[in-house]
């Protein structure tokens, strides 16, 4: 259940990254599309990110946490390519959009997170 709360949280937040930012564009914004938009951007942070901030770790170390904002935007735009493979239709067109669509969907998540019971809380009472 809490997969799929996840998975409902991102696909919200793509979807306001797409109504806010000029240059995030989607040729159909189904929810269809959308959840299957969501599931790529899911894989994706679960399998690449790890990747990309083990290799980049002493530039994280350097801009004091800060390069994680630029491995977002690209984790966002690499996001778009991958989806775009699957026939989604979801393009990013450049750095400012995909950096400013990867902070809107930080910002929305975090709080829909906070918001929505996403079953975390109740686990660690459990411990």
């Amino acid at each position: 259940m809490r997969l799929i709360l996840h998975w409902l949280i991102n696909a919200a937040a793509i979807w306001a990254a797409f109504m806010l930012i000029p240059g995030i564009h989607a040729q159909h914004q189904s929810l269809p599309a959308l959840l299957l938009l969501a599931a790529v951007f899911g894989l994706m942070n679960t399998f690449v990110r790890p990747v990309l901030k083990l290799l980049s770790c002493p530039m994280l170390i350097l801009t004091l946490g800060l390069g994680s904002l630029l491995i977002n935007a690209f984790m966002f735009w690499m996001t778009g390519w991958v989806a775009s493979a699957f026939g989604v239709g979801f393009q990013v067109s450049g750095f400012w959009p995909a950096f400013f669509g990867a902070l809107v969907v930080t910002v929305v998540s975090s709080l829909l997170h906070l918001i929505l019971p996403t079953g975390e809380a109740s686990e660690d009472r459990g411990r």
